[in-house]
């Protein structure tokens, strides 16, 4: 066999010979395992045996463009070109190569002349068509695909192609029409009744999609993919006990992944089993445990259970995990106040502040538990940044009534209360739960009955 002759020669460093179609069997072979330092010795030393062979040289274009060394490849193509100027991969080659440059209008000209001299037009299509998705043209990509899929029905590159035109051009109708004539004439493509069940999908038709991904995994029943999408769509019908069986089912045809682990896990929960649903979403996190989104099911699964402990210890993962995301921080400084720990809430609420997380829950949350604390002058300072964005909420108007008034400033608290009342009258209450003391004033009861006789 060339390869191992090939090999030997390396070890022995004697030099064997070889003619032009075996030095190509070795090159073509090193390529397709990636290993391009020995497709290099190959094709150095074929062209040292056969310096007029065009292939060869070929050969060692396409390993030059490979390493970016475009000036080289385009003098060694030019010198081609000269000999053979019709050869497909010259045209091949020159596309290559304004591709890498950016010069896709310029690429799909030369592959586009190339037609005329090339018995099998296919992969310069498929060729074309990647050329019009580099420029956005996902209309001229798809037409080029299609004359792939004309051609050769099983070529299942171009037909995964044409349904991501169509879907970045988001034409799920068209999609779903073209992947119906498909299969009219290519009944028994799993990979296009995946297809046709996603376009369904994504337009929230369940029923026909799950019809669809049947009919995949009955084609092809160790088809991984549409036992997924097929469990997808039974959770969207509702139908959880099926989603975990099928999800089941990809666990036995390849090896566990967190993905499959964390929807049974789901689909438990929604079956109201969170015992069965944690004992998955442990598999998921043991399977990756850099998975955040697992350490948060498993936080909320723990908190519904008011397992407060466990949940801080799982929310600590997962912002170990992504320590910038104002969600995580905002269910730590959730469960944080469960436990009575005021600081750590403070803490976890400012950080949702410094990530952008304006809700006015968050700054409600962070200045209740500052007054808890003692703190009127910090909470004035959070209620009054709350204000500059909410301009026109009870929420903030009382709670800055009550802290004006706490701190002797009764005359801006007076007038915080009047804007209050104004906006939700009803809403009067939470003076009395959060400041009681204020609620006894005399000067705010007054206040607050004469709003009461405008109300009625």
């Amino acid at each position: 066999m060339p390869v191992s002759k090939f090999e030997s020669m390396l070890k022995t460093n004697d030099v064997y010979f070889f003619d032009a179609t075996e030095f190509e069997e070795i090159i073509e072979h090193y390529l397709n395992i990636g290993k391009h330092s020995l497709a290099k010795k190959a094709v150095k030393l074929g062209l040292e045996q056969h310096p007029t062979s065009i292939q060869l040289k070929l050969m060692r274009i396409e390993l030059l463009i490979f390493d970016d060394e475009l000036k080289m490849a385009v003098k060694l193509l030019s010198e081609v070109e000269a000999v053979e100027p019709h050869n497909d991969e010259v045209f091949i080659q020159k596309a290559t190569i304004l591709s890498k440059k950016k010069k896709h209008k310029e690429a799909i000209d030369v592959l586009k002349s190339s037609l005329d001299f090339i018995e099998d037009p296919e992969d310069i299509w498929s060729m074309i068509g990647m050329e019009y998705l580099y420029l956005d043209d996902f209309e001229n990509a798809r037409l080029n695909f299609a004359k792939c899929i004309e051609v050769d029905y099983e070529d299942y590159s171009s037909l995964y192609n044409i349904v991501y035109c169509y879907d970045m051009e988001q034409n799920n109708e068209d999609a779903i029409k073209f992947l119906n004539t498909y299969l009219d004439k290519n009944p028994y493509s799993e990979v296009a009744w995946h297809q046709l069940g996603r376009q369904y999908y994504e337009i929230g038709m369940y029923e026909e999609a799950l019809q669809s991904f049947d009919f995949a995994v009955i084609i092809d029943d160790t088809f991984i993919g549409g036992y997924l999408e097929k469990a997808k769509t039974l959770e969207q019908l509702e139908r959880y006990q099926e989603a975990i069986d099928n999800y089941l089912i990809t666990l036995e045809l390849d090896d566990p992944t967190a993905y499959a682990y964390i929807r049974i896990g789901e689909c438990y929960q929604n079956l109201d089993n969170l015992s069965t649903a944690i004992h998955f979403y442990k598999k998921a996190v043991h399977e990756d445990p850099l998975l955040d989104r697992g350490w948060m099911l498993l936080t909320n699964a723990c908190y519904s259970n008011k397992n407060f402990p466990k949940a801080l210890y799982y929310i600590n993962k997962a912002l170990q995990i992504d320590e910038e995301n104002p969600m995580y921080w905002r269910k730590y400084g959730d469960i944080n106040l469960k436990l009575n720990f005021y600081e750590e809430a403070v803490k976890a609420f400012y950080k949702c502040i410094d990530l952008d997380d304006n809700e006015i829950e968050i700054y409600v949350a962070l200045a209740d538990i500052l007054l808890f604390l003692g703190e009127f002058n910090e909470a004035l300072t959070v209620m009054i940044k709350a204000k500059k964005i909410y301009r026109e909420f009870a929420e903030i108007e009382y709670r800055l009534c009550g802290l004006f008034m706490v701190l002797d400033k009764e005359e801006y608290g007076l007038t915080h209360l009047k804007n209050a009342l104004a906006i939700d009258y009803e809403y009067h209450f939470i003076i009395k739960e959060l400041f009681p003391t204020v609620f006894q004033n005399s000067r705010v009861k007054e206040i607050i009955t004469q709003f009461k006789k405008v109300v009625k």
